[in-house]
């Protein structure tokens, strides 16, 4: 009996190390302030795309996407600072992007009329939704996001 129980428990610690293998954070390359300037990032196919997640009202989900630049806010610098904007989706759905520029740096150049590819954490709402978690997690217990600009990837 206590073979079978040993058996068990190995395998409940072998799936569990192949959960998190899987599960593991985005892999990119990170250069000088966390910017890096290649094409190279990706994110799990295992991933929803942010249309998905507004459709089915899900909230704290990886999402992945693109779109343009149609409106520039001002910071929200209570707590966190965070840039924001607000891209339309090729679908024609708009969604809030909360950028943490405590975390990762700011899109400087970022205009109008921009496309921006996205990765982080969707949060449903009725007025289409908000991406954060755009950046690296510091104390790697959140899956890192980033955003791509004018192929530059900010996390």
């Amino acid at each position: 009996m206590k073979k079978i129980l040993v058996f068990i428990v190995i395998g409940i610690v072998i799936a569990f190390y192949q959960w998190s293998f899987n599960n593991s954070n985005v892999s990119a390359s990170v250069k000088d302030s966390k910017v890096v300037a290649d094409n190279n990032v990706t994110a799990s196919s295992t991933n929803e795309s942010a249309e998905v997640a507004y459709q089915n009202r899900r909230s704290d989900v990886q999402v992945n996407g693109s779109g343009t630049v149609i409106k520039l806010l001002n910071d929200d610098n209570k707590g966190s600072r965070h840039q924001k904007f607000i891209l339309r989706l090729g679908s024609g759905h708009t969604i809030l992007i909360a950028h943490n520029i405590d975390l990762a740096p700011r899109i400087n150049s970022i205009s109008q009329g921009d496309q921006v590819e996205f990765y982080g954490e969707y949060e449903w709402n009725d007025r289409g939704g908000v991406v954060h978690w755009t950046h690296s997690d510091p104390n790697g217990y959140h899956v890192g996001g980033w955003l791509k600009h004018q192929g530059r990837t900010y996390q």
